[in-house]
């Protein structure tokens, strides 16, 4: 079916509106700019409105609202369920705005809606310092941040969120507001996890922390010996101080110069440590793992924006992921965990993970609706491949890790791990409190569900 066309009169004028580029299908380039991070999500905008200025953003929110066409707002476009493009809507992409600016004196940062951690990473690299981010480099920050933000830093500073100092938003009436703890300070709260259920973040100020040095060890074993790796990390992780962080990594050994070639594209289970710090003080920490006589190891220094890019999946992928958040992680649980992990499909690309939290997150401002953050461990099958015909298997495994994990969940979930799972989990994400005071802000700042592309907060019809 051909994408919905739109009057010519109208993208003229949206054309002499905007600094930055329209682009409708047939045009060059168009192509190009749908394409999203899930190979599986294949949509066809009316529009792609190329923004460069937070003027740029109002007139495009505006020329969507009088066009009647949904909207659908685009910043690292890493969304799993690829709701960072509709059919036959506008797509306000955000990419050409990705400057970052930062302040090494007062420790903050200027992010654009469009930049990427890469972005941001980068600028920050050369001043030593850093805030948590994603941990893949082209994630978007503005996504990410707004959904809470999950990364390698977050047991020493916290999640991306607790680090948000205000945000630049252009509402579903095209208006620009502030919001801080001193400006709009309710939708300042809900901007700590709510998404962008309220308006397109042009512009993010986010504080930073000194970041001299960090370190990383990793191991690889074959899955026989998973579970004395799982083990061995579980322990060091609840006794680890906050600098160290990091997770397990069951998956197909990737063509790296420190894997034997042997064990590339075999199965194999991979501890990775990373450590704000210098790397002869990881390798104290990573002792537990190292004495296991893994099958590869690597222990170095690694600047924290090249550590950023360590799980950076190539393009062109299909993706499902999901999560789910545990109180505790016993053995009954590391015994489960490692038997899915024998039964990752393959041949793919797909990664079962289990991540450590605790520190900075669990003593980080519960007021915020992020309710998992109260959880010391995730696990997170993150599966990618390439055939479609291995969708529905690929698929399968994914819900099946979900309900291994299930006697040990906490039924609070991050949504930036999770694509269009129903209702009742986007209420866990937000927390069912949460949600209802989430839906009062989204009433007050966008009553029309403009922005409903997302893990959608409906409008309370109250107010």
């Amino acid at each position: 079916m051909a994408p919905r066309s739109v009057p010519e009169s109208a993208l003229a004028g949206l054309r002499e509106d905007l600094a930055g580029q329209v682009l409708v299908p047939g045009d060059p380039g168009y192509d190009e700019a749908r394409i999203l991070h899930n190979a599986m999500i294949d949509r066809r905008p009316a529009v792609i409105a190329q923004c460069e200025t937070q003027a740029d953003v109002s007139n495009a929110v505006l020329f969507g609202r009088e066009t009647e066409l949904p909207v659908a707002v685009r910043g690292g476009g890493h969304s799993v369920a690829g709701t960072s493009a509709v059919d036959d809507g506008l797509v306000v992409d955000l990419r050409r705005m990705h400057r970052v600016v930062v302040d090494p004196e007062d420790l903050t940062v200027r992010v654009e809606g469009g930049a990427t951690m890469s972005h941001l990473d980068r600028a920050c690299q050369p001043f030593g310092v850093a805030t948590t981010g994603g941990r893949a480099s082209t994630t978007g920050v503005g996504g990410f941040t707004l959904g809470g933000g999950s990364g390698w830093l977050e047991r020493k500073f916290g999640l991306a969120c607790d680090n948000l100092l205000a945000v630049d938003l252009i509402t579903a009436e095209g208006k620009h507001v502030v919001a801080s703890a001193d400006d709009n300070p309710e939708l300042f709260w809900a901007l700590h996890g709510g998404g962008g259920n309220f308006g397109v973040a042009t512009s993010l100020t986010l504080r930073l922390h000194e970041l001299p040095a960090t370190s990383i060890a990793m191991v690889f074993v074959r899955p026989e010996s998973a579970p004395d790796v799982v083990r061995a990390f579980r322990d060091l992780g609840e006794v680890a101080p906050d600098e160290v962080g990091g997770g397990v990594i069951c998956c197909p050994a990737p063509p790296t110069p420190f894997i034997p070639e042997h064990l590339v594209g075999e199965l194999v289970c991979g501890s990775l440590l990373t450590y704000a710090g210098p790397v002869d003080e990881v390798r104290e920490f990573a002792a537990p793992l190292l004495a296991l006589r893994p099958e590869a190891e690597l222990v170095t220094d690694i600047a924290y924006a090249d550590l950023q890019c360590m799980l950076d999946d190539p393009p062109g992928l299909r993706n499902y992921w999901s999560a789910e958040y545990l109180s505790e992680f016993p053995d009954a649980a590391v015994d489960v965990f490692c038997e899915r992990a024998a039964r990752i499909p393959m041949p793919t690309s797909t990664q079962h993970v289990l991540f450590m939290m605790g520190g900075a997150v669990a003593d980080g401002p519960l007021d915020y609706p992020v309710p998992w953050r109260t959880a010391p461990w995730v696990v997170h099958p993150f599966a990618t491949w390439e055939d479609p015909a291995d969708d529905e298997r690929v698929r399968r495994w994914v819900r099946d890790v979900r309900a291994d994990a299930r006697p040990w969940s906490i039924d609070a979930v991050y949504l930036n791990f999770i694509g269009n799972e129903g209702e009742r989990r986007v209420v866990a994400g937000y927390g069912a409190g949460n949600h209802q005071r989430l839906a009062r802000v989204k009433a007050a700042y966008d009553p029309d569900n403009v922005f409903h592309l997302n893990h959608n907060i409906a409008p309370a019809a109250s107010a």
